[in-house]
């Protein structure tokens, strides 16, 4: 059973987030084990089961990333600790922003301008998938199409452990 077989949706790379907390406390009181104390070993398993699945489910709709990781691993698209090559152009890209983050580290004025240019280059990787993302359509968007949201997906972690750094540093 999939996350959104659990939830009765269709499968989406961003979730509507109005509607989900209802159909989660729904579904946390249709599935919470005290309601199963008294039946029997088989069906208590299942229930915890699927509590347990419905919790993850709930945390990974939360999260717009952890949702297309969960999308392109239920595709085939994506693999847990995947070593995953980005494009050089990209790359150097962010070896820019590294060596900017060193300099930042001892002038702190520069803080602003380095998340000026995260939220630039966020913005640049998103423009071409932005489509992708929001109008998914299970058995319409195709691999190639899936294909370019990894790439995504893997840019905005580099982004994301990038501004990570610069607010431990702040």
């Amino acid at each position: 059973m999939t996350y959104f077989d659990l939830f009765d949706i269709p499968v989406q790379l961003i979730v509507d987030k109005t509607t989900l907390p209802r159909r989660f406390f729904e579904l946390s009181r249709k599935y919470h084990p005290d309601f199963f104390a008294n039946a029997p070993e088989a069906e208590k398993t299942t229930v915890l089961e699927k509590s347990a699945l419905l919790n993850k489910a709930f945390q990974t709709f939360q999260n717009p990333d952890e949702t297309i990781k969960y999308v392109l691993q239920l595709k085939g698209l994506l693999e847990e600790e995947e070593k995953y090559e980005l494009s050089r152009g990209f790359l150097m890209e962010i070896l820019e922003i590294n060596e900017e983050l060193m300099e930042a580290g001892e002038n702190k004025s520069l803080f602003p301008n380095l998340e000026i240019r995260l939220a630039e280059l966020q913005e640049e990787i998103y423009e071409p998938v932005k489509k992708i993302v929001e109008h998914y359509k299970e058995g319409i968007t195709t691999e190639k199409e899936l294909l370019q949201v990894k790439e995504y997906y893997y840019q905005k972690k580099y982004l994301d452990r990038i501004r990570h750094q610069l607010a431990g540093m702040a």
